[in-house]
C-alpha cells in the first residue's frame, strides 16, 4: 500500500550523483526559531523603586514603583502599586496605578484600580475593574507628548 521513498530518508547521501554537493536546502538550513527572547524581568513584591524604569523587554511589577515605567510588555501584578506614567506596547493591569497609562493594547483586569488617564489604540476593561479618569483612543499612543491638544489661543486672539 505505502512504499518508503529514498527522498524521505534522512542522512542518506544521493547515490547517483557521485561527488555532487548535497541539495542547497540542507546546506543552508537554519533553525526557524527566532533569536531567543529573554524572560520578563520581575520586580518582586518586597521591592520598592523610587525612580524611572526603562527597558525594551518585558517587565512584571509585583512591588511598588514611584516613577515612570517604559517597556515592551508591562504587567502590573495584583498587589503592585505604581505612581507614575506607564508606557508600553502591551499593558496588563491587575494592581493599582496612579498616573497616566499609554499603550497600543491596554487591558484592565477585574482587580485593576486605575486613577488617571488612559491613552490607547485598543482597550479592554473587565467587569469589576475600578477606573477614574479619561480614555482617549489614538493611532499612535506611544508618541512623545502622548496627547493631542489644541494650541492655546494667544492673548491677542482671545481679546478679539
Amino acid at each position: 500500500m505505502f512504499s518508503k521513498s529514498k527522498v524521505n530518508e534522512a542522512g542518506q547521501p544521493p547515490h547517483s550523483q557521485g561527488s555532487a554537493p548535497a541539495p542547497a536546502a540542507s546546506q543552508d538550513y537554519r533553525p526557524s526559531t527566532p533569536k531567543a527572547k529573554p524572560p520578563a524581568s520581575v520586580l518582586s513584591s518586597d521591592l520598592h523603586i523610587v525612580g524611572n524604569v526603562k527597558t525594551s523587554g518585558d517587565v512584571q511589577i509585583e512591588g511598588t514603583v514611584d516613577g515612570d515605567i517604559r517597556a515592551h510588555l508591562l504587567t502590573i501584578g495584583e498587589g503592585a502599586t505604581v505612581k507614575g506614567e506607564l508606557i508600553a506596547d502591551d499593558v496588563v493591569i491587575n494592581g493599582r496605578i496612579i498616573g497616566r497609562v499609554r499603550g497600543l493594547k491596554v487591558r484592565l483586569t477585574s482587580t485593576a484600580r486605575v486613577e488617571g488617564d488612559i491613552i490607547h489604540k485598543t482597550i479592554a476593561i473587565e467587569s469589576g475593574a475600578h477606573f477614574e479618569g479619561s480614555v482617549q483612543r489614538q493611532d499612535d499612543p506611544l508618541a512623545t507628548g502622548g496627547q493631542k491638544t489644541l494650541p492655546k489661543p494667544s492673548p491677542a486672539e482671545s481679546q478679539g
